[in-house]
């Protein structure tokens, strides 16, 4: 009986034994719960040197880029103005200088002032026997338009085919042509240079067209040949010369209308736009007079620089 008593007390603790653990148990978990309430409010807030160091970085991000943008438009503005058209032109426009001849001119004072009103350049071209050709080239030369003399020239089908009766003939002496063309610019003063009036028929000759030719070289003028007739050498002599010297390559008005005019100044400009410049003869016809002064100003705006012909001379 003794031995079975001592077994039960081994496998049962007394009650008093048991407490202290129990305690400890609690007060353990206790302070673990109190340790893990307290940590949110031991845990510090980011300090406050860094957030004021992040917010001036970001303001200062937020607000540089936008200050060169409003300033942006101002620049532009200033150094392209919008109300300079000249300005914007030459960028958006291609190239293109094209001389008009006002051939014919000296029987009208009337015909010149309307064609002065323009107020482009334009040179006239004055046969040397009509009625007005000095008071002509004096008013034109004081507009500050250029002068030549349209020198009067055989034609093909001369004698029936009309020409002036101080026209060149070929079957003259050089020593009378050669007075004849010093005669021609003794009745038209101012004058810069001369082209062919006619003369579809002298021109092709070589021989002649040199006489003319030297006297235009010992006055420093140049030559703009008319060509009247494609086989004429007038060019290729002046070339050879030494002399300054252009070809004509479109009439305006053989066909005196002016939307057919519009359409042989729009040939010129497209020649011009192409190789740079064109130079193109016409007469002081009503129909060419009204042509000019509608498209003249209208392609001036459009880029097409108007210049005299001995611009356009080499």
């Amino acid at each position: 009986m003794a031995r079975k008593g001592r077994a039960v007390n081994r496998r049962k603790p007394s009650p008093g034994g048991r407490k202290p653990l129990l305690a400890f148990l609690i007060v353990a978990v206790l302070i673990a719960g109190a340790y893990f309430l307290a940590e949110p409010f031991r845990t510090p807030a980011p300090p406050a040197n860094v957030v004021t160091a992040q917010k001036p970085a970001a303001t200062a991000h937020l607000q540089i880029p936008p200050r060169p943008a409003p300033l942006q438009p101002k620049l532009s503005s200033a150094s392209l103005p919008a109300a300079k058209p000249p300005v914007a032109a030459p960028r958006a426009k291609g190239p293109g200088q094209v001389a008009i001849i006002i051939d014919d001119m000296g029987s009208s004072m009337q015909e010149l002032q309307a064609l002065l009103s323009i107020r482009l350049p334009l040179t006239f071209s004055v046969i040397p026997s009509l009625a007005h050709a000095k008071g002509v080239a004096e008013s034109a030369h004081g507009a500050g338009a250029e002068v030549m003399v349209h020198m009067p020239m055989e034609p093909e089908g001369y004698p029936k085919q009309s020409l002036e009766k101080i026209g060149l003939l070929l079957s003259m002496d050089n020593a009378e042509v050669v007075e004849r063309v010093n005669g021609y610019f003794s009745s038209v003063p101012f004058a810069a240079g001369a082209n062919n009036h006619m003369g579809s028929r002298y021109t092709q000759n070589a021989e002649k067209m040199e006489v003319v030719l030297k006297v235009l070289k010992g006055k420093g003028m140049f030559f703009v040949d008319s060509k009247t007739s494609p086989a004429s050498v007038g060019y290729r002599t002046a070339r050879a010369l030494g002399l300054k010297c252009g070809a004509r390559q479109v009439f305006l008005d053989n066909v005196q209308d002016e939307g057919a005019i519009g359409k042989q100044l729009a040939q010129a400009v497209a020649i011009a736009r192409k190789s740079g410049s064109a130079i193109a003869i016409c007469h002081p016809h009503p129909a060419t007079i009204r042509a000019l002064k509608s498209l003249m100003p209208e392609l001036a705006r459009s880029g097409i620089t108007f210049v005299h012909a001995s611009a356009l001379t080499t």
